[in-house]
């Protein structure tokens, strides 16, 4: 079978659904109806949807659920998460309530300075180049006045702009390395703009420049673009308590849960096998806020494994101390977020979300997603050394598998009872269900 289309994106949205559903689909009515369903009944809503991204056939749900008693700064925040993992939510809620009991979580903006770069190629001397740079850098501000002027008046803008020379590394690379603080605007658009400004100006004034020869005179621009990796964005986030407080079962006893959680992060600082595990639960943590605040989850991963990195070998975002019997646990991560621009004032549950918040700044923001990122990875912790990871993961997950196996009811209950104190397995779960049901 052919499948290749031409034209599919002229294609309305009926007939884009009616290719894909014949092309592909056994039961091409069946696949159908499930892209209808997932429509928004209120047609404006739905063509806002639609015009989002290309080629849009349906909407595609995710949980939106939300995690109360946070304490950041001395401020009461209940925290949006879209996420389908399950006990994301549950375990960050009662990590908010046990610190909030404890004095909540402490966060401070270290820095907001995000990165942008031209890369190009100049065949030529170094030092001509660096004289070059030098006279017009003054030029680079000149020359997208227009574009930051609007930027400015909130008090952002392009901070610096640096040559930088790598042409130990690949032959005749260079760069203009930017700095730009945006404000409460993540700003992707708005360093993309100034930066494509800047290779212009630099391949215009080239061509003029007297000292250099007509192949200096030839930069050859590369790209222009922002970078995700934002070290100098970076909030640091934390908590701490006596440590007789820091076990809530009088089974546990603290000095030696506290000595136990410490080795467990210890270990995630110095392997990476474990590291990558708990780092990607601190990112359950900040990409169900970040998704569920509009903003771009991917270049925040990225940039925060990055910065994860950053000493040569993949380790912890978190860490702990103990000194004087007091408990402390911490993080400090780069985050470059916006809370305006974009979807945060286009879709509906975004603005739900930032009003929720108490339409944050920016700053705010960082803030609260780090309160989220930590909350969910002392949980996790806490559960690892404590009970087991799995003991609260899999009653959360018990009923995804009785929803797949299309439990009534009355057979939830029986299995949700029988579970309350037995292992539970996707197996063991299957089986009792097999078993009530004969």
């Amino acid at each position: 079978m052919n499948q290749n289309v031409k034209g599919f994106s002229k294609l309305s949205k009926e007939e884009k659904i009616n290719w894909i559903t014949n092309t592909y689909f056994v039961n091409p009515e069946e696949a159908k109806q499930s892209i209808v369903k997932y429509w928004n009944s209120d047609e404006s809503l739905q063509k806002l949807h639609d015009e989002f991204i290309e080629n849009t056939l349906t909407n595609f749900y995710l949980p939106y659920g939300v995690a109360p008693n946070f304490i950041i700064n001395g401020k009461s925040y209940t925290i949006p998460m879209a996420i389908e993992e399950s006990s994301v939510v549950a375990a960050a809620s009662k990590a908010a309530k046990f610190w909030g009991e404890r004095g909540g979580f402490k966060a401070t903006i270290i820095n907001t300075e995000k990165i942008g770069q031209v890369h190009f190629l100049f065949n030529g001397n170094t030092e001509k180049l660096t004289s070059f740079f030098n006279k017009i850098k003054p030029t680079f501000f000149d020359d997208t006045q227009e574009i930051t002027k609007n930027m400015q008046k909130r008090g952002g803008g392009i901070l610096d702009i640096e040559l930088r020379d790598k042409t130990n590394e690949i032959p005749n690379y260079y760069q203009l390395h930017a700095t730009f603080n945006t404000k409460d605007s993540m700003g992707a658009n708005f360093i993309n703009t100034c930066l494509e400004q800047f290779a212009k100006t630099l391949e215009n004034q080239a061509h003029e420049f007297a000292d250099f020869t007509s192949d200096e005179k030839n930069i050859q621009i590369v790209m222009s673009i922002l970078s995700n990796f934002v070290p100098n964005c970076t909030v640091r986030v934390e908590v701490s308590c006596p440590i007789d407080q820091l076990s809530e079962d009088k089974n546990i006893d603290s000095a030696e849960f506290a000595q136990k959680f410490a080795t467990a992060v210890r270990i995630a600082e110095v392997e990476p096998y474990r590291a990558v595990t708990h780092n990607k639960g601190i990112m359950n943590g900040i990409d169900a806020v970040v998704l569920a605040t509009g903003n771009d989850f991917r270049a925040v991963e990225a940039g925060i494994h990055a910065y994860a990195s950053k000493s040569g070998q993949y380790a912890s975002l978190s860490h702990v101390k103990i000194e004087n019997d007091i408990f402390t646990f911490w993080m400090e991560i780069p985050l470059a977020l916006g809370t305006v621009g974009g979807l945060t004032s286009l879709h509906p549950l975004v603005k739900f979300s930032m009003e929720l918040l108490g339409k944050p700044s920016a700053e705010e923001l960082m803030q609260i997603v780090a309160a989220a990122g930590l909350a969910q990875n002392f949980a996790a912790l806490r559960s690892l050394t404590t009970t087991g990871i799995q003991q609260g993961h899999m009653k959360m997950h018990l009923m995804n598998i009785l929803n797949q196996h299309k439990a009534t009811k009355e057979e939830k209950q029986q299995v949700l009872d029988y579970f309350k104190n037995t292992t539970i397995s996707h197996s063991l779960v299957v089986d009792y269900l097999e078993k009530i049901r004969s």
